[in-house]
């Protein structure tokens, strides 16, 4: 066996030890991710130092040359071991965080799946049933209340509705006939009247001509309403 295989078995043979949690799992992972981040960097330096170094000596030095070149391919080869090691932690990474959302969103949606189990136990379908019946009854029992309300009242008072109708024509008419005898006549042309005497005539012939004057008055008024009442129509 491997010595690799005998320390994951050494270390894995403790039953009594507690699994961590993700939580603590994730951030190990994070703080190796960033110390292996700083070990590429540091290499990156000592990798361009060499280089610098090989070229600075070139073949006036060949011995201090190579030796940096051999420094150059050792940092090289670790830099790429740290590259790949960056990559299987960033995987498990990932992989953990899934494995985390996976349980959490399981652990989630048992309890909501309880809870649903809690309510619907409460629940009897004969007794839902029962209610949805008396909620349909009682909305059509509204319904029918409310149709009830916007129907037209009438009360049955014996009146003949045509009797109505011309009693209300007639009091339209004469109202129509007061505002027409109402209406100012027109002028008469002052030569159709009779010429005033100069002097005062006697008692007798005065009320005569009063009297055949009012009568004039009166038959004009008739041709001046009845003019009007053509008009009208």
């Amino acid at each position: 066996m491997s010595k690799l295989g005998k320390f994951f078995k050494g270390g894995g043979s403790s039953k009594t030890r507690a699994a961590p949690s993700p939580q603590e799992a994730l951030a190990r992972l994070r703080e190796t991710e960033e110390m292996l981040g700083k070990k590429q960097e540091y290499l990156e330096n000592r990798i361009q130092r060499e280089l610098s170094l090989a070229k600075k000596h070139g073949t006036q030095n060949k011995r201090a040359a190579l030796q940096a070149l051999k420094r150059k391919k050792r940092f090289e080869k670790q830099l790429t071991q740290i590259d790949g090691t960056l990559s299987t932690i960033e995987f498990q990474r990932e992989a953990l965080e899934n494995s985390h959302t996976n349980t959490e969103v399981l652990r989630n949606m048992g309890f909501a799946a309880k809870a649903m189990k809690a309510v619907h136990e409460n629940m009897d379908l004969n007794k839902i049933d029962d209610l949805m019946q008396d909620i349909t009854e009682q909305q059509d029992i509204a319904q029918e209340i409310s149709e009830a309300f916007s129907q037209r009242v009438g009360f049955n008072d014996g009146f003949d509705e045509d009797e109505l109708m011309a009693e209300l024509e007639e009091l339209e008419q004469e109202e129509l006939n007061k505002k027409m005898t109402n209406i100012r006549l027109p002028n008469v042309p002052s030569s159709s009247l009779p010429a005033q005497p100069d002097r005062r005539p006697a008692a007798s012939s005065f009320a005569h001509r009063s009297r055949a004057a009012s009568s004039r008055r009166v038959e004009d008024e008739d041709d001046g309403i009845k003019q009007l009442a053509a008009w009208a129509t």
